[in-house]
């Protein structure tokens, strides 16, 4: 055999091992960013309008149909909407149903009265924190400018709640990185970053943020469209996830799928099997943070059921 042979017969050996290692895993899966509505509701929702493809009450017997084989045990929600009383609406319906370990709802920290609903929903252990950014047509960079909205933060870093992000943009991470200096107890997630185009100054930014303690990247929102087609092969989504990973670590990436939004891009086993493949290559300690592990130091879920793991 010569060296190009003994090579080749390596790598494949070597992808072989791979390939039977992610096999064996059965890695118990919580999903940080699922949305729950329904649109047969009197009042109607905020969002989806209409129309659109995800237009279709989404519930958690629902998510549990969509995920039935792929050990997803647990599932925390991300508002959908900027209503009040929605916040309660979604703690209701998680209640039924065990498979919900929390949720981040949605507050105005600066809203007069936000001291008082702040204090109304985290007497439920299911409601985590908040959801903040590039959402309801609010400006993130000029609020995180406004001593009491920056007030209304730290009162939620003080309740050691988390606050989620909203749509990436470079100056929602720059923005980003400025709150958590000025509150530096907070514990922040930013969501869906591999929908962002990296540029210098993202990843500059990003790098600075990933210092700090107790700032996790939640790797959603992967699928994307390129030149009207969606990809699903892992190896296209790879250089995009290796700068993520190589900036934040396996200590501070977690799963979130975004469904039902996630639909638009395709069936939920198509985004997760792009993760999957992904992470698993790393190995079943890094998998293992990533599909769970990490989503407790982030979230402080409620362990809920028995198939959901402990730390």
């Amino acid at each position: 055999m010569d060296r190009r042979e003994f090579l080749a017969a390596a790598s494949a050996a070597s992808i072989a091992a791979t390939t039977a290692n992610a096999a064996a895993m059965n890695i118990p899966i919580i999903d940080t960013h699922i949305h729950l509505f329904d649109v047969d509701r009197p009042q109607g929702v905020p969002w989806p309008a209409k129309g659109e493809k995800i237009y279709k009450t989404a519930l958690p017997p629902r998510f549990r149909e969509v995920t039935k084989g792929l050990n997803v045990v647990g599932a925390i929600e991300l508002e959908c909407s900027p209503w009040l009383e929605d916040n309660q609406w979604v703690l209701d319906v998680m209640q039924k149903d065990t498979i919900m370990v929390g949720t981040i709802g949605d507050l105005e920290p600066d809203h007069a009265d936000y001291a008082k609903h702040l204090e109304r929903f985290r007497k439920n252990p299911l409601f985590l924190g908040i959801r903040y950014g590039n959402i309801w047509d609010r400006n993130f960079h000029e609020k995180s400018n406004n001593p009491k909205w920056i007030d209304g933060v730290k009162r939620l870093a003080d309740a050691n709640l988390t606050l989620d992000s909203a749509n990436p943009t470079a100056e929602l991470i720059s923005d980003l990185l400025r709150l958590k200096d000025r509150v530096p107890n907070l514990r922040m997630v930013l969501d869906h970053l591999p929908r962002l185009d990296m540029t210098p100054a993202i990843e500059k930014d990003l790098r600075e943020i990933a210092k700090r303690p107790d700032v996790f990247v939640k790797v959603s929102g992967v699928l994307r469209t390129v030149n009207g087609k969606i990809p699903k092969d892992t190896a296209f989504y790879k250089p995009r996830l290796d700068v993520l990973y190589d900036i934040f670590g396996q200590d501070r990436v977690v799963y979130g799928s975004d469904w039902p939004h996630s639909d638009n891009w395709g069936a939920y086993q198509e985004g997760l099997k792009v993760v999957k493949e992904y992470f698993e290559a790393k190995g079943q300690a890094v998998a293992e943070k990533y599909f769970w592990r990490n989503s407790i130091k982030a979230y402080r879920w409620v362990h809920r059921a028995a198939n959901q793991p402990k730390a």
